[in-house]
């Protein structure tokens, strides 16, 4: 599974070119993100892509030192199962 990166998106498409998962997290400072919405089409439920959108979301912001303000339902529940990721976390 190899995820595209754009600025304020990771996501994956099929051989058609379609959006099947993502993750949007637009920047609300130099230094902050909103993880604002996580889809993963029906075809892909049940395998763990949205946990891996997230990790991929995870390692990109500790590599560019930037904090999220998670507001999307996914994204709260992801931090607060993974505690290893709390410094990310803006308070």
């Amino acid at each position: 599974m190899e995820f595209k990166h754009e600025s304020n998106r990771i996501f994956l498409e099929n051989e058609e070119g379609k959006t099947i998962a993502e993750v949007t997290f637009p920047e609300t400072s130099d230094n902050k993100v909103n993880i604002n919405h996580t889809f993963v089409d029906g075809s892909l439920r049940g395998q763990g892509v949205a946990d891996k959108l997230l990790t991929e979301l995870a390692a990109k912001l500790k590599n560019n030192n930037k904090k999220a303000v998670p507001t999307c339902s996914y994204a709260v529940g992801w931090f607060e199962k993974h505690p290893e990721y709390q410094d990310l976390i803006e308070n």
